[in-house]
């Protein structure tokens, strides 16, 4: 028994150490800065925090709206062309950020496919805060669409039948019964969507460029700091860990209060 334990407990002490140290080690470094407070106020600090909450936010709404129904679609119809819908969902996971904004700059960008028609109207998409919403958009849809998806799934299509045959219309029941059921892979799905929106960087530096209290959100401005100012980086850095866990706990707490009521 107690080898079991120190062969389970090892491996599980050395992830806890691996992933926590590092974390640990910036808040180590920026605490007893006397200037933190001075850092925290930086125009640089707030406007990139300010940009990045409301662009990341913005990216999660054009997620949920967008990608519930796709999510819904993949979870009980089957047609012709569903693995390709799919592998082409999942692909921005596994794209280079970088190539997914050059990808976007060919499509929106000035010379880019959409481009002559885009001027023609008085649109100016690349290097923008349009440009910053679409990346971060781009990036994070498919871990929505994919939490979903699964949670679409887990629902029985019976308890959807059954609402149908007693007269509620397949919309009341999609609120009523599909969405209460799925809430948890959904909530899911959105804090992993929003994080990683949150967190986004190769793709809105090719596409939206590094412009401060314009596209320069909270990782270009790390980026940027640690060229120049560390610590403003390691304030930066402290916030996004600070925010992304207070998400998740919030996450976790919701979870933990129950399977949602079922109202029919």
């Amino acid at each position: 028994m107690r080898v079991t334990a120190l062969l389970l407990g090892l491996p599980v002490l050395c992830v806890l150490a691996f992933l926590g140290l590092p974390l640990l080690a910036i808040f180590l470094k920026v605490l007893p800065q006397a200037a933190l407070w001075e850092t925290l106020s930086a125009p640089m600090v707030t406007d990139a925090l300010r940009l990045s909450l409301v662009t990341s936010c913005i990216s999660l709404g054009i997620a949920i709206v967008c990608g519930t129904p796709i999510a819904y679609l993949l979870a009980r119809q089957r047609f012709r062309g569903v693995r390709l819908l799919e592998t082409l969902i999942d692909l921005p996971m596994v794209l280079p950020p970088t190539v997914a904004g050059v990808a976007l700059l060919m499509a929106f960008g000035r010379r880019g496919f959409l481009g002559p028609w885009l001027e023609m109207a008085g649109l100016q998409v690349s290097f923008s805060t349009a440009a910053v919403v679409l990346a971060q958009s781009f990036v994070c849809l498919p871990f929505y669409i994919r939490a979903a998806q699964t949670g679409f799934r887990s629902v029985d299509p019976e308890l959807e039948r059954v609402a149908h045959t007693l007269g509620v219309s397949a919309w009341r029941t999609f609120l009523r019964i599909t969405v209460p059921l799925a809430f948890p892979a959904l909530l899911s799905g959105s804090v992993m969507a929003w994080a990683r929106a949150l967190g986004e960087f190769g793709a809105t530096i090719m596409f939206a460029g590094n412009l401060r209290g314009r596209t320069q959100t909270m990782p270009l401005a790390l980026y940027l700091a640690m060229e120049s100012d560390l610590l403003t980086a390691l304030v930066l850095a402290a916030l996004l860990i600070v925010v992304s866990c207070s998400v998740l706990l919030c996450m976790r707490l919701l979870v933990q209060r129950g399977e949602p009521t079922i109202y029919a």
